[in-house]
């Protein structure tokens, strides 16, 4: 079977039933913008080379940097982009910001993510 035969049904029989449920199920735009937008900043994959790092290990720019063969500038904005998705936190430590995943959703998602690409 060829992907277009799949793509629209041979009779057009709309099922009321499911599409009541969907649409009172449905969350609004605003929720749906968030999540595309959360999903957007998995989307490169440095950002994903940093929070796999951040997986194992709080660490500074500087060892993030040094880990990831880049430079603390490019990190930095980085980690800037992945501070606004509330997907990282810092914390000081004496003159250095430790970095961290910000929740134990950001390591499910990661975690989850990787045992899918390695099946």
């Amino acid at each position: 079977m060829a992907i277009q035969d799949v793509e629209h049904c041979e009779l057009h029989e709309v099922h009321e039933d499911k599409v009541r449920r969907l649409t009172a199920e449905m969350p609004d735009e605003d929720r749906l913008y968030d999540l595309a937008e959360l999903f957007k900043a998995f989307g490169d994959s440095t950002r994903i080379r940093i929070m796999f790092a951040l997986l194992k290990e709080d660490i500074c720019v500087c060892d993030l940097a040094e880990t990831l063969g880049m430079t603390q500038s490019a990190v930095s904005h980085q980690l800037r982009l992945l501070k606004q998705a509330r997907l990282v936190a810092g914390r000081r430590e004496g003159k250095q910001i430790i970095y961290y995943l910000a929740d134990d959703h950001v390591r499910t998602i990661i975690e989850m993510g990787m045992e899918h690409v390695n099946e």
